[in-house]
């Protein structure tokens, strides 16, 4: 079977804020590296021009919708254009901490149309070989992240993350894997890994 970004794989790890997105990618890329698989990771938004608007302004105070959508496009294009083709070009694993289906469940609850968002990010994204969307209470994650010593920003609000929440998981694509991630972090990790095992042989 022919894999549409070889010789690389793309795994996205998707889920509202406090889920443990950040954590399984880390042990994602220990389990590559353990395995001789060279893999890069990254986040989005990144840390260019335009992600960082969109970070200044969870706390700043949020952009209008039309302005979010506009600047996820921008950074995820050259996101795409800079790092993710061409580490796939290299064949190498590319892990991301969120990807467009963050932009279609948050945007979406602000009032967009997911199904558009898919659309229009897939006319010029990577569609990736896996999505592992790690499953979790709003109010849980929201005390994880007071847990870490964080104060939720303008996109962690709880109605907010229940209506992201409902749209992930509302989407439809044969890429998304659910992962309950209300479990111990040790079983919610094996499961990441056996999903990872299954498209990388």
């Amino acid at each position: 079977m022919s894999r549409p970004n070889a010789p690389g794989w793309l795994v996205v790890v998707e889920g509202i804020d406090g889920a443990g997105k950040s954590t399984v990618v880390r042990a994602l890329a220990e389990h590559c590296a353990q395995r001789g698989l060279a893999s890069v990771t990254g986040s989005e938004p990144t840390r260019g021009p335009w992600g960082m608007k969109l970070r200044r302004s969870m706390t700043e105070g949020r952009l209008t919708l039309d302005e979010e959508l506009a600047l996820f496009l921008k950074d995820r294009a050259e996101h795409v254009e800079q790092i993710i083709r061409p580490s796939l070009a290299a064949g190498k694993v590319v892990l991301l901490d969120r990807y467009y289906l963050s932009t279609a469940a948050y945007q979406g609850a602000r009032g967009a149309d997911p199904t558009a968002i898919l659309e229009m990010n897939e006319r010029f994204a990577p569609r990736p070989d896996l999505v592992l969307l790690l499953d979790f209470d709003p109010h849980g994650g929201l005390a994880r992240i007071r847990a870490r010593g964080d104060a939720p920003n303008t996109f962690e609000e709880a109605g907010q993350l229940r209506a992201v929440r409902k749209i992930f998981l509302g989407l439809e694509r044969p890429f998304i894997r659910r992962v309950d991630a209300s479990r111990p972090a040790a079983g919610v990790m094996a499961d990441c890994i056996a999903e990872l095992a299954k498209i990388i042989q």
